[in-house]
């Protein structure tokens, strides 16, 4: 008898018990007695939430996202924390895309040398002087605001100077992430996951700094980020990579026109990176206005603002724990094309929200749909790039990500002072519906030409009778 051939998804769960993921069968003749259906229940659940978090078996992941997520709350804190103190400071939702042009632009320019950098030198010496530069600059800004001597001139400086450290920091430490997972079977599986929980200290973050700006004032709030850097240094410090040898040669200008070339030469990475570089521009800068719609649109205060961002956060987070929870990549092109359409209408509706509540649940699904797509995104480009561009190609999606909606925030802010901030979001929003029809429209040939990069590295394996498996970017039924 010819043996039967183990399924992508049986290689993902060996190790776990059969009937953590199937149903008893129906009992023949005299019942057996087994465990009670509550128990089974039980069982499954669990090893479902196992397989979701399968890529943590490895101590080094462990350990570096427990440090991240604590560092990442406290990133949150202070987000809203700035925002909020120059909403109130100024009055000036202008002033509000400054600030976040000052904290992203300089990733246009630094983060391409950073994934250069990150190809040719030590990815984990890169992310360890970015974090304790960023503690630095936030225990900086504390003193300031706790004397009374901050001014919107710091809070510029300070926002560029971060944003110079996050250039640097975000291609190494995307780079860096796959030295840390122990199975490639594992890396979309870490990847989701490492989006949950930067989307789950975006949930608790805001919601505690909301509550202590109401109470004590933002320079608690931006003492209590620079004091959370001390959980990802001693993370950092107790993880062990391997030393990788030095993988190119070449001048880094060299290096940056050999990357140019690799993501402008394959369509399918230049197409995600495409997609990705729009949704920032249009539709992302709605977060910068969330303060005017806390402060004018529903008449609240730091902790309504909290709540908004809380519950974008909410969406985002069940969308990354959905991600985590797929067994494979199959059908994540389609996914990401009606998540960026689902994102457009999120926005859309927020903008004729005219309440705190009716906003924040729509933010939910908006939050859902920016998050599938743009880990989506993520997860594709990881996979099917080139180790030795990989550094690269995440500087290029840093700058897709955040170097380039810095504008997308300076033109909302400006449209929002002339326009209102709910007709700003729309266009937004409506921008994100164009995007998501484009990319539908392409991804019949952008699935052909990744299928075969895919099944040389076995993510997409061939069965029997030469008919290959769903393909990639299908969903399946």
């Amino acid at each position: 008898m010819r043996a039967e051939r183990e399924s992508p998804l049986g290689r993902e769960r060996r190790g776990f018990p059969r009937a953590l993921y199937s149903c008893p069968s129906p009992a023949r003749g005299k019942p057996r007695a087994g465990p009670a259906p509550t128990t089974l229940r039980v069982q499954r659940v669990s090893g479902r939430l196992r397989f979701a978090l399968r890529s943590l078996r490895g101590r080094n992941l462990r350990v570096f996202f427990a440090g991240q997520g604590v560092s990442l709350i406290g990133t949150w804190m202070q987000q809203l924390g700035m925002s909020w103190l120059v909403y109130r400071l100024t009055g000036s939702s202008v002033l509000l895309g400054v600030m976040a042009f000052s904290s992203q632009v300089p990733s246009l320019f630094l983060a391409p040398l950073a994934g250069a950098a990150a190809d040719r030198w030590s990815r984990y010496r890169l992310v360890v002087a970015a974090q304790a530069g960023s503690m630095v600059l936030a225990l900086v800004l504390a003193t300031l605001v706790l004397s009374d001597r901050i001014e919107i001139w710091h809070l510029i400086t300070f926002a560029l100077l971060s944003g110079i450290l996050s250039g640097i920091d975000i291609p190494a430490r995307q780079s860096l992430l796959v030295s840390l997972v122990e199975s490639p079977e594992d890396l979309p599986n870490a990847i989701a996951l490492n989006s949950s929980m930067f989307n789950a200290a975006r949930l608790v973050g805001p919601s505690v700094a909301g509550v202590l700006i109401g109470l004590v004032g933002e320079g608690p709030v931006f003492l209590i980020n620079g004091l959370s850097y001390v959980a990802v240094l001693v993370a950092l410090s107790t993880i062990r990579v391997p030393r990788l040898p030095r993988r190119d040669q070449a001048s880094i200008l060299q290096s940056l026109r050999a990357g140019w070339r690799y993501a402008a030469g394959f369509a399918p990475i230049r197409a995600l990176l495409l997609l990705l570089a729009g949704v920032s521009m249009v539709g992302i800068p709605y977060t910068v206005l969330l303060p005017v719609f806390a402060a004018d649109v529903f008449g609240g205060n730091a902790s309504t603002l909290g709540l908004l961002t809380s519950s974008a956060a909410t969406g985002a987070l069940a969308g990354t724990l959905f991600l985590a929870s797929r067994d494979s990549i199959r059908g994540i092109g389609t996914l990401i094309a009606q998540a960026c359409g689902l994102f457009g209408v999120g926005l859309i509706g927020f903008s004729l929200a005219r309440t705190p509540w009716t906003g924040s649940l729509l933010l939910v699904f908006a939050g859902f749909g920016v998050i599938v797509t743009t880990a989506g995104i993520n997860t594709v480009l990881q996979t099917l790039v080139e180790e030795e561009m990989r550094g690269r190609v995440m500087s290029l999606y840093t700058v897709a990500f955040v170097g380039l909606s810095p504008f997308g925030s300076l033109t909302g802010g400006w449209l929002a002072a002339h326009l209102g901030a709910p007709v700003t979001v729309a266009l937004g929003g409506a921008g994100c519906l164009v995007l998501s029809a484009w990319f539908a429209r392409v991804l019949p040939a952008l699935r052909e030409e990744a299928r075969p990069v895919l099944v040389a590295r076995g993510v997409l394996p061939e069965v029997a009778e030469g008919v290959s498996t769903a393909t990639w970017f299908r969903l399946r039924n």
